[in-house]
């Protein structure tokens, strides 16, 4: 499977898109002005080059999701572990950690997030 990887600012327009999809590109185009700053005609650049990906889908102007937010947001996690900690979760809880203080609810979720995921 190919790794799914955006940059940043295909990032930012698919948050919009994963956000309102299914949505009219007119729409499309007044959202990212407004949270973006782009011009019409990058929004249509982005949605042309997202289509092409495989990311979305353009029909009858609606635009829609194909690859969830889900997905992508997992395989950026794992890509960047892999890459700066050897694949190493402990590494990168220190790391993410660094001096944090976690609130007990905070540290709470955290193990029961452990325990659903531990091997049997």
């Amino acid at each position: 499977m190919e790794y799914l990887k955006l940059c940043d600012s295909d990032y930012r327009f698919m948050l919009i898109v994963w956000e309102h999809a299914p949505v009219n590109s007119g729409e499309l185009v007044k959202l990212c002005a407004g949270q973006l700053g782009w011009k019409k005609s990058t929004t249509y650049t982005a949605i042309k080059k997202l289509c092409d990906k495989g990311y979305i889908t353009n029909e009858n102007a609606v635009v829609s999701v194909v690859i969830p937010r889900e997905r992508v947001q997992k395989e950026e996690t794992e890509y960047f572990v892999e890459r700066t900690f050897g694949g190493s979760l402990p590494q990168f809880v220190a790391a993410f950690l660094g001096g944090k203080t976690l609130s007990e609810k905070e540290a709470e979720s955290i193990k029961a997030l452990i325990d659903a995921h531990k091997e049997e």
